[in-house]
């Protein structure tokens, strides 16, 4: 799998700006990723929880805000400074390369889909994942 390390322009601003729609009178199609697909989940995630709090060897992701809300944390991986804090709503689209920490709190329900690079069965996730603590879970 290819390693997609973080551009200076990434750590900056992981939020992508999506192109603009088609759109005629049947509706609208709105592309959000083009490129090397592996996978696509759709995750769920309650308010109040927290996921991630890793970063990944090899694998790179886009998260798709469908419904709800993410408090989407990162940084680069061995950094001492604080995480950046990107809030996305639904219709946001965020995307982590390899090398990076990232967590993702959610103040409400949220629903979105997982776009990755790489396989993610259970066993070839974990075998891509390093888990840090760069967001301490709520007690």
């Amino acid at each position: 799998m290819t390693s997609h390390a973080p551009t200076p322009e990434i750590l900056e601003n992981p939020v992508m700006q999506l192109p603009a729609p088609f759109v005629d009178d049947r509706g609208k199609i709105q592309t959000l990723v083009q490129g090397e697909i592996t996978s696509v989940q759709v995750i769920t995630s309650k308010k109040g929880s927290l996921r991630a709090n890793h970063w990944h060897r090899a694998d790179s992701h886009y998260m798709y805000i469908v419904s709800g809300a993410m408090n989407y944390y990162h940084r680069a991986v061995g950094s001492k400074e604080a995480p950046s804090l990107f809030n996305l709503v639904a219709g946001d689209l965020v995307y982590t390369p390899s090398d990076v920490e990232h967590a993702a709190e959610f103040p409400q329900d949220c629903m979105f889909l997982n776009i990755t690079t790489g396989p993610r069965d259970q066993k070839s996730y974990e075998a891509d994942i390093v888990r840090v603590e760069l967001v301490k879970p709520k007690s």
